[in-house]
């Protein structure tokens, strides 16, 4: 079983965790062992970023494909502060991801980049170009900074999850993910309560000439689009690969199916009482003449429903549950994240 520590007093406080949690976050990543924190978006699981056998232990403990790459997350609160990850990282970093850093870091933003020949390889799958994110959470941000101090330059984080299944968005749901599997000496969480935001950064590509959106989040179209000073391209063949951007993702383990409020009730309706093995999240109201269903009601603010939606999926998996119904999100470009999150969810059914 992990090790857990208690990184904030209180949660949701702004400041970061005191120094002996510091302090022993960092000696767990010198000696190329994992740690769970608590981003704005979701729970990483962090290695020093150029640490080959720390990476290694990533890609083994998640189940994930050596060929698929992590996010490099970086300290840091303006720009002079990133200018040496830049340097150490990536061999270009063009003028609209200079922009889009300045106004979207620290942020759920994550940028992808030309990589530096041979800086950070395993941690990118392989490929010439490397993803980097300046996250806004305190206790992050207090890592990162201290990390720096012993010599690590960043630290590679994808969700402290199973490959291909549901993010954490709490450190109860690191510990369970990876019950069994880790033991203390292998991970330790820093538990600093729930994730504002709960779902992953939006991913831009500026590996080439023009930005390009390869996965959506909370940040709006209209945002990036005015911080980079041109319009985003819509994802192509050339683009590199980048975490969460699988056609099947993010899954619980029961079977998840996308369906308007219509279809819903209908099924509800034939089903009736015998109606059982079913967990359904939607924003409408539903009869259900089953007690053996269970309703949760979605959100009806965007922001509000990606700030639980993987909690709630994860309450709704339950041992016993079989299929998760979800209302199809409106569409609405405030949208598109918990939409592309839930698309993928069903994809892998």
């Amino acid at each position: 079983m992990a090790l857990t520590l208690d990184a904030h007093a209180l949660a949701g406080a702004t400041a970061g965790p005191p120094e002996p949690v510091l302090q022993r976050a960092c000696a767990q990543l010198q000696a190329g062992r994992l740690l769970a924190l608590p981003t704005e978006t979701v729970y990483g699981l962090a290695a020093d970023a150029d640490a080959p056998e720390a990476v290694a232990r990533i890609y083994a403990a998640k189940g994930r494909p050596a060929d698929h790459p992590l996010i490099v997350h970086v300290g840091g609160s303006q720009p002079a502060h990133w200018q040496p990850a830049l340097a150490h990282y990536t061999r270009a970093c063009p003028d609209f991801a200079l922009r889009l850093m300045a106004a979207c870091w620290p942020g759920p933003l994550t940028l992808i980049l030309p990589r530096r020949p041979g800086v950070a390889s395993a941690a990118a799958g392989g490929q010439g170009s490397i993803g980097l994110r300046c996250p806004a959470h305190p206790v992050a941000q207090a890592v990162l900074q201290a990390a720096l101090q012993v010599g690590i330059r960043g630290l590679a984080a994808p969700s402290a999850n199973r490959f291909g299944r549901l993010s954490p968005t709490r450190a109860e749901h690191v510990a369970a993910e990876f019950a069994g599997l880790l033991s203390d000496d292998d991970l330790l969480i820093l538990d600093a309560g729930p994730c504002q935001v709960g779902i992953e950064s939006t991913i831009i590509d500026c590996s080439r000439s023009q930005p390009v959106l390869l996965r959506p989040g909370v940040l709006p179209l209209s945002t990036l689009e005015a911080a980079a000073g041109q319009p985003l391209a819509a994802r192509d063949a050339a683009a590199p690969r980048a975490s969460g951007t699988l056609s099947a993702h993010y899954a619980p383990r029961a079977r998840l199916r996308l369906l308007p409020a219509t279809e819903l009730q209908t099924a509800l309706d034939l089903l009736g009482p015998d109606a059982r093995h079913l967990a359904i999240y939607s924003r409408s109201p539903l009869r259900c003449a089953s007690a053996q269903v269970l309703q949760e009601r979605m959100p009806q603010q965007a922001s509000a429903c990606a700030h639980e939606l993987f909690a709630v999926l994860r309450a709704l998996d339950r041992p016993g549950t079989r299929l998760i119904w979800v209302e199809t999100p409106p569409d609405d470009p405030a949208w598109d994240g918990v939409r592309d999150r839930l698309q993928r969810a069903a994809a892998a059914a």
